[in-house]
């Protein structure tokens, strides 16, 4: 048994007895914000990909509006829809878990394709194995207006990029859907200006506090289900400018690279054209918080390919209207 495995070990050993109250902050603030959005706002949405953090809003939400009737069992309906911008070429595994999520436990799931987007002429790609990944800001546009949404909830946190560290907890949207950083509103003792003219929107980030160490402990805490992405598996890949790029329809390798199959799970999950995993043994969330507790580098830095074409292309993105 390597190092890593020995703590991992006596991780889960320890797990139980470590002191949650940093956790139960996290939460019973995420818990708050999420209230704060139903009471002040007619038509919210909570972003959901079937992703780690959306996952762990989702448990949130049904701690801040559901009642438990057994362990991770609730009853009960939100009061808002979820919401996914599906670019179609998300990874499979995770549309069907996405899928199965909304299936057990009953809710509404608003579906944007970026292919109708395509349809419309809206969304134009320079060739068909383009990333969609940016392109995606037109299609949560658009799925705003058709349905009037006036907030939407998301799983961003401020660890994850510089540009998600300059968000606000409620992040303003013009009637453009456009971000300005310089005119944030102040956040001072927890209290939170909502107004917003007709058109305009709302992004709010109940866990922008949390890190992907706390996502972790509280995935293992709370028993929480993930696509299976997340876990050491099996994949074949080509080694690309530092980072692993999955083999698949849409991502197949260039002249001169070599397919090899390693040992690897995904940080994040997002769009197969832009979304890379690493190596790694880690097998569940336990291994996944040893293994957390020694990186250097943030999980988008090590698995997106599209935010290393420049060091301000997520606040552009972000200021186009992006997630």
């Amino acid at each position: 048994m390597n190092a890593r495995a020995e703590f991992a070990t006596s991780l889960d050993t320890l797990l139980p007895e470590l002191d949650h109250r940093h956790l139960d902050w996290l939460e019973e603030e995420a818990i708050f914000i999420l209230r704060e959005v139903a009471a002040s706002f007619e038509r919210p949405a909570l972003l959901f990909s079937g992703g780690k953090d959306s996952c762990v809003v989702l448990r949130l939400a049904e701690k801040a509006f559901k009642t438990r009737i057994a362990g991770n069992h609730f009853k009960g309906q939100l009061p808002f829809p979820l919401l996914h911008v599906d670019t179609g070429h998300n990874f499979p595994e995770v549309i069907a878990f996405r899928d199965q999520r909304v299936a057990e436990m009953g809710e509404r799931l608003v579906v944007g394709h970026l292919e109708d987007s395509m349809k419309r002429g809206t969304v134009r790609l320079a060739h068909p194995l383009e990333s969609r990944n940016g392109h995606q800001t037109v299609t949560l546009l658009e799925a705003i207006e058709e349905h009037r949404f006036d907030c939407l909830i998301g799983g961003a946190r401020r660890d994850e990029e510089k540009a998600r560290a300059k968000e606000r907890i409620f992040s303003h949207r013009d009637s453009f859907g456009q971000w300005q950083p310089k005119e944030q509103r102040p956040e001072l003792w927890t209290l939170f200006n909502t107004r917003h003219r007709p058109g305009e929107h709302f992004r709010s980030f109940p866990i922008s506090n949390w890190t992907e160490l706390d996502v972790w402990l509280y995935l293992a805490r709370e028993n929480i289900p993930l696509p299976h992405l997340y876990y050491a598996h099996q994949r074949q890949v080509m080694r690309r400018k530092g980072l692993l790029v999955p083999l698949t329809d849409v991502t197949p390798p260039e002249a001169g690279e070599t397919v090899e199959t390693a040992t690897v799970r995904f940080r994040t999950v997002g769009d197969m054209t832009c979304t890379c995993p690493v190596e790694s043994d880690a097998a569940n969330a336990t291994e996944i918080v040893a293994e957390t507790l020694t990186v250097t580098v943030s999980e988008r830095g090590a698995t997106r390919m599209d935010d290393r074409t420049s060091e301000a292309s997520m606040e552009r993105r972000k200021k186009e209207g992006y997630f």
